[in-house]
């Protein structure tokens, strides 16, 4: 890092009265301090930085970025409104001064998973960087950004919300070149109200594109289709859909993995990708998009696909003990819900085996969320699921929702200790377990106990 503390001052719009120097890297925890550093005290909802920001400063940073009086040295603080837009006008400074192209994405459904396919399409002709984990909103994206040096040509950032107006600082920040908005759902309903509302939230990421930047939108979503921007290039990519720019057409299960034929510009290119579905294909299209609009051959970026690799527990794939499990307890929301019960109904189980779906509740859904979950359950019935497995308070309602429409083997349970027992008592050889829910409803502890247990 090179950035000067006058430097960091204009950029966050504070006096700075101190001696010249130039920071080393920026810190947000006083347990990482390192001589040079610059210190910035973010508030939150269980710390507040400022209790420590005298004892980073003792601890060898040069400077601490403050909004609340603390008892230093005047000249070793930068004042300033807020700690954490400073944070984000400092990352920017630093991503700005480095010759990088940036691809920023956000969406309802699929932004990491788009985000890894990208990065594998990006590597293929730059050293590139990408967000890790769910490193996505404002401290996130900022440390991120910190990570950029002056190896990297690329960067892949995922940008997230859960309120409003969080996506246009973001993008800001980050001044991404191409901008990915995956699809429009209904997660944060509770904070947003509509999913016009989550739309235009996630359409706010153009606040960070120059004139003449590349949007690329999902042109299958009916809120994103046709949207216009003259300012802007925007790329639509669709599944079976010929009026978009990028469309994929013949999409079948291969290797464990989706098959498929990518059309761009008149060229047709096979792509193979080790992940299931329609939905994963629609993500590897989205990054084929943006691999093409930063100059990556078409040839390479439909080959680079086959690169990725599922992050975390995103519809990872795994043989145990005779049968299958996906792994996708990382979030869920209808559609993301509805893509996984439609991928797994169009998969073959070996001999005997069973297509069990082990569901959880889905999160902040707003008022409509008991009819959501009711409406996943008749789906879960109208696809020929064999059994329906779930627990959670809101997850009652999959399993009055699929036996209503004729489900026979629909069952809640109160414990996950019951679930797991009785999952247990009905696997077999050749059987297919999907594994799904928000987050915050830990199903992966059933997941695990099967793996230890059978």
């Amino acid at each position: 890092m090179n950035l000067s503390y006058h430097d960091i001052a204009r950029a966050v719009g504070a006096a700075y009265n101190g001696t010249e120097g130039t920071a080393s890297r920026i810190s947000t925890d006083s347990r990482d301090i390192t001589p040079g550093c610059v210190f910035i005290a973010l508030e939150g909802e269980r710390f507040d930085g400022h209790d420590y920001a005298a004892k980073a400063l003792e601890l060898g940073a040069a400077l601490a970025v403050v909004s609340k009086p603390v008892n230093a040295p005047p000249e070793r603080l930068i004042c300033v409104p807020d700690t954490r837009c400073a944070l984000l006008d400092i990352a920017h400074l630093h991503r700005m001064g480095l010759d990088v192209k940036v691809v920023g994405i956000t969406g309802s459904v699929g932004k990491t998973t788009t985000k890894e396919f990208t990065a594998c399409v990006l590597e293929a002709g730059f050293n590139t960087l990408k967000t890790e984990q769910n490193l996505n909103n404002e401290v996130g994206l900022s440390h991120t950004l910190f990570r950029l040096d002056s190896m990297h040509r690329a960067a892949v950032l995922e940008i997230a919300m859960d309120g409003p107006g969080q996506i246009a600082p973001l993008s800001r920040a980050a001044a991404p070149h191409i901008a990915v908005v995956t699809k429009i759902g209904v997660t944060h309903l509770e904070k947003m109200g509509t999913r016009e509302n989550i739309r235009d939230e996630k359409l706010s990421i153009r606040a960070g594109l120059a004139d003449g930047g590349v949007l690329i939108l999902n042109g299958d979503d009916p809120l994103l289709r046709g949207f216009k921007d003259a300012r802007l290039k925007i790329i639509t990519y669709g599944l079976e859909n010929e009026s978009c720019d990028v469309y994929g057409t013949g999409l079948h299960e291969a290797s464990s993995g989706t098959a498929f034929r990518i059309h761009y510009r008149g060229g047709i290119y096979d792509a193979h990708i080790p992940a299931l579905g329609g939905h994963n294909a629609s993500n590897a299209l989205a990054a084929f998009a943006a691999g093409v609009s930063a100059g990556i051959s078409p040839q390479n970026a439909a080959r680079a696909l086959g690169a990725y690799s599922p992050a975390g527990m995103r519809q990872r794939r795994r043989e145990h003990a005779g049968f299958t499990v996906i792994e996708d307890c990382y979030n869920a929301g209808p559609d993301s819900m509805e893509a996984a019960l439609k991928t797994l109904a169009g998969m073959r189980c070996r001999g005997a085996g069973k297509k069990i779906a082990v569901l959880s509740d889905m999160l902040e859904l707003g008022p409509d969320e008991e009819k959501f979950h009711a409406d996943i359950g008749v789906l879960a019935a109208k696809l020929g699921i064999d059994y329906l497995l779930c627990t959670g308070k809101l997850s009652a309602a999959y399993a009055e929702g699929a036996k209503k429409a004729g489900m026979k083997n629909a069952l809640h349970f109160s414990e996950k200790d019951e679930l797991f027992g009785y999952l247990k008592g009905i696997l077999n050889t050749g059987s297919i377990v999907w594994f799904k829910a928000s987050r915050g409803m830990k199903l992966e502890t059933v997941m695990e106990r099967l793996y230890n247990e059978i």
